[in-house]
């Protein structure tokens, strides 16, 4: 039987927030901040990530993108010739959130999607592979963490995407069946983790990937979350 949608779980980057406007002036400054005047490693550090430094872009297969903070720091270790380590980690959280905050890109259309989508009584929430702390940062950066009823980051204990854990914890944080739930996210990451929590999976084309790819993991593909509240009265009127 049909079931109604009843809560909305968010990714955050490239789906909430524009991602390159946001994390291409960012990563630059991590990088450089880590390399500390040193320009050939600067480059290296941009390389290991596949992002360019002079355009401020990064590849579709870039750890950037998809990737958690975690996996972003042991592509950076290396490099730095350094272990791998919590420390290390903490630095460039710190790094990413300062700086990601001074460039936060909001997509125009997104307190006014948030907002309508509450109006039809939806519980929605937030799923990142960013840290817990950077996402809670943005929210409150952009006034909007009030939406959000649950905000999970890779560390918040659920596993990171692909894996579907923050996806099950938020459909068991709301008390209600995976096809009550919709997953919303810009990346194969977030799609995958949508469909391995049994979650209704819809895709929008405001990040890097392209509609060819998310399509075959997605129920619905969406230029943006703008669409969001007219597809979910008409699925919901659909099942009534």
């Amino acid at each position: 039987m049909p079931m109604t949608i009843k809560a909305v779980l968010f990714d955050k980057d490239g789906t909430l927030i524009d991602f390159m406007g946001t994390f291409g002036p960012a990563t630059a400054r991590v990088i450089e901040n880590l390399a500390n005047g040193d320009v050939e490693l600067m480059h290296a550090l941009a390389d290991v990530t596949e992002f360019n430094i002079k355009t401020l872009e990064v590849l579709p297969t870039s750890v950037l993108i998809a990737g958690s903070l975690e996996d972003i720091v042991r592509d950076f270790a290396p490099v730095l010739k350094q272990p791998y380590s919590e420390q290390l980690l903490a630095h460039v959280d710190e790094l990413f959130v300062k700086f990601s905050i001074e460039s936060l890109q909001p997509f125009p259309f997104t307190e006014a999607t948030l907002d309508a989508l509450l109006d039809l009584g939806l519980t929605l929430g937030v799923a990142t592979n960013d840290s817990e702390n950077g996402a809670i940062s943005h929210l409150n950066k952009l006034q909007l963490s009030d939406r959000f009823r649950f905000i999970a980051g890779y560390d918040s204990g659920h596993g990171a995407k692909p894996k579907p854990g923050m996806v099950s914890a938020f459909i068991d944080e709301c008390g209600l069946k995976p096809d009550e739930v919709m997953m919303v996210g810009d990346s194969t990451h977030d799609l995958i983790a949508g469909r391995g929590a049994d979650a209704v999976c819809v895709a929008v084309t405001s990040g890097e990937a392209e509609a060819g790819d998310l399509a075959p993991h997605a129920n619905h593909v969406l230029d943006d979350i703008s669409a969001l509240p007219a597809l979910i009265k008409t699925l919901n009127e659909s099942n009534s």
